[in-house]
């Protein structure tokens, strides 16, 4: 929902709210004797409404929208559907689609017994391409169905299946990424199981394929010899494709080692653009007074650690092509992607302190020029070939994820409404925060009272939760998810504070970058005076607090219990506690190393990194930690938890232990997901009271 429709934004079932505005930008500190916050005035529930508990079923249960995409006439909004948690071997998703007028019902498209996911439109706004792995679960091939007529027909049996696709302004061309197809030789070593792996060697990239829809041939042009195709864009005018590579299908180095290409569909001939800047996504072209541009989001550069920047590149039609161009240095918002317009310049979703924009770049101006504005949070934006219209997933402070759709300038009108079974819970009521660190920069956050609550009714035992990342932030969304979350604590009787300290996403490079090789410093800082200022409000009770987190978050949660004794339970989740190990073993190790500050073979040591990692303070620790991980974390590898795990055992502090087989770094599983949430609760129940 858009600043200019404030008046209408809902609080949840039962309170009276007096709305005293949401500012556009991060609030200033309240003058006085000292620091204040700033909240929204909410009155208590009424208690004549009638409630349902929240239980974790209802959170892991639930569905949620994903992977938005508007028609090019701008008509339509297909979607995926799927639920939070997995209850079989593989998930499932439901393809759906939605008019953006509003008129009529959402209509289902797919059954939902397959995985369904990355619709695309067709140039005619009539077929949608998606993926799916109906044939054969597990490996996914491309598919279409009629807008009139729902008839869905496999377009691929591409033998190991499609990575991604990209219909083309010829309907007749459809632009598919996949790995090369098995040999013979590979299909005897995998039934002999001679399958030594040899980094390096029979590396399968994907690859960059022209799919003809009447023959059904693929070709593949020689392009870009042994490099992992990763994005592609089509130029409006000519059909001329743009296309992302990395050096290699690893994570690391290929996050840190882009490419720009260009290839002639028509004709197969390429050029090269050299290098992009690391962690590049999100690529658009748009035309400028000297004719055309690529942009793209990526790490501000040089660094591996800051906010994310738009970059620009002339691509002329003769000449050299120009430099990156960082068209977003200064700002302080932190665009998150971008989508293409073919008649204009592209838009932008950018994270502006807890609320989210949507801007379009401006070849003449200040690089980006705000259109509009949603309160929370908004994630997939799309639009119409014309950038007139758009659609996102928006989820506000009482209110779930859900397909909006709208004028570009706003407001964004809901098209769905997913999440029906949560109207009537009593949830706690949710404030936002402005305060000033040790060293005067302005931060934000937001608090949950316990569920039915108010501020005369505290001190409340207090719990925080540490965003991930750290370049993630805490949006005045609904709190509501599998991993330790605000709302499920709120309606067991906790407040709840979710910090945004500096590091994180929503307040420009500039903000985000002060974590480079300082991470558990100045950030952990930030959150003590947070918690400070909630004791000293009568908010929190100083002798019943809890910290939590996932993956940085957990990092931090880790990290607190190794600085202080003030928290009587920790939560750590999917986090950190070696970050020399971390850059060694973990998928992102440039990105790791440079958080940490070093890499363990940087030298003897002592390192930098050993002084910023949770196990190098294992001694001092004497407060309950739960530490939970998955399995197959390729993220932060489950090492880093046994590491902390033996640590604490050796200096026999209190904790549990827990692993999540055949998990990655986000909790997929059903089960587990519910063994998550309780186990969360029940710990900071045990000892919190």
């Amino acid at each position: 929902m858009c600043a200019s429709d404030q008046a209408a934004r809902s609080f949840p079932p039962g309170v009276v709210g007096r709305d005293l505005g949401r500012p556009a930008r991060m609030p200033q500190p309240c003058c006085g004797s000292r620091q204040r916050l700033a909240a929204v005035v909410v009155d208590r529930y009424c208690a004549s409404v009638a409630r349902v508990q929240l239980t974790a079923q209802l959170v892991v249960d639930g569905r949620v929208p994903q992977a938005l995409a508007l028609s090019p006439d701008g008509k339509w909004v297909a979607y995926v559907v799927a639920p939070v948690g997995r209850a079989g071997v593989h998930p499932v998703s439901e393809l759906w689609v939605a008019a953006v007028d509003g008129t009529g019902l959402p209509r289902r498209l797919t059954a939902g017994e397959a995985y369904d996911s990355a619709p695309r439109w067709a140039a005619d706004s009539l077929l949608i391409y998606f993926l799916s792995d109906r044939a054969e679960r597990g490996t996914a091939q491309l598919h279409r169905v009629g807008l009139v007529d729902g008839v869905v027909e496999a377009v691929t049996c591409w033998a190991g299946g499609v990575s991604g696709h990209l219909p083309l302004a010829d309907p007749d061309l459809v632009v598919v990424i996949a790995a090369d197809e098995p040999s013979a030789e590979d299909e005897r070593r995998g039934r002999e199981r001679d399958d030594a792996r040899v980094w390096g060697e029979r590396v399968l990239p994907d690859r960059l394929r022209l799919l003809d829809v009447r023959s059904r041939e693929i070709r593949t042009p020689d392009a870009f010899g042994d490099r992992h195709v990763v994005e592609v864009a089509q130029r409006p005018v000519d059909g001329v494709l743009a296309v992302l590579t990395w050096s290699t299908p690893d994570v690391d180095p290929g996050l840190v080692e882009p490419g720009l290409h260009l290839l002639d569909p028509d004709s197969g001939v390429t050029w090269d653009l050299g290098p992009a800047a690391a962690d590049a996504s999100s690529l658009v072209w748009w035309s400028a007074d000297d004719g055309w541009h690529l942009a793209y989001v990526a790490k501000t550069p040089p660094a591996m650690v800051g906010g994310h920047a738009v970059l620009d590149v002339a691509v002329p039609v003769n000449g050299p092509v120009g430099e990156h161009r960082n068209l977003t240095a200064g700002t302080t918002v932190c665009p998150s992607n971008l989508v293409q317009v073919d008649t204009g310049p592209p838009l932008a979703l950018v994270a502006d302190g807890l609320d989210t924009a949507i801007h379009r770049l401006d070849p003449a101006g200040p690089a980006l020029v705000e259109l509009s504005r949603v309160d929370g949070l908004a994630t997939s934006l799309t639009t119409n070939r014309h950038g007139d219209a758009v659609a996102a997933v928006v989820s506000t402070s009482y209110e779930p994820g859900n397909v909006h759709a709208g004028p570009t300038s706003g407001p964004l009108t809901s098209l769905t409404d997913l999440r029906p079974e949560l109207r009537n819970i009593r949830w706690g009521v949710q404030e936002r925060l402005s305060y000033e660190a040790s060293d005067g920069l302005t931060l934000d956050g937001l608090l949950i009272l316990p569920a039915g609550r108010s501020h005369k009714d505290g001190p409340f035992p207090l719990v925080t939760l540490v965003h991930g990342g750290p370049y993630e932030r805490h949006a005045d969304r609904l709190m509501l998810g599998w991993h330790p979350c605000g709302q499920w604590l709120a309606t067991a009787g906790y407040a709840v504070f979710l910090p945004n300290p500096r590091g994180g996403q929503g307040h420009g490079h500039d903000f985000a970058v002060r974590v480079a090789g300082a991470v558990g410093l100045d950030e952990w800082t930030d959150i003590c005076a947070g918690i400070d200022l909630l004791i000293a409000d009568g908010v929190a009770d100083p002798d019943r607090l809890g910290i939590g987190g996932w993956s940085h978050g957990g990092f931090l949660a880790a990290w607190a219990v190794g600085q202080t004794n003030r928290f009587k339970a920790a939560v750590m989740g999917a986090g950190i506690s070696d970050w020399g190990m971390l850059a060694a073993t973990g998928e992102q190790g440039p990105f790791e190393s440079a958080l940490g500050g070093s890499s363990g073979w940087e030298g003897t040591g002592p390192h930098r990194h050993d002084r910023l990692s949770p196990t190098s303070y294992a001694s001092k620790v004497h407060t309950p930690v739960l530490i939970l991980h998955g399995e197959n974390d390729t993220n932060v590898p489950v090492s880093q938890a046994e590491s902390f795990h033996r640590a604490l055992r050796r200096f026999g502090v209190e904790h549990k232990y827990v692993v999540y087989p055949r998990e990655n770094h986000s909790i997929r599983e059903r089960n587990h997901q519910l063994d998550v949430l309780r186990r969360t609760r029940a710990w900071f129940d045990r000892w919190l009271g």
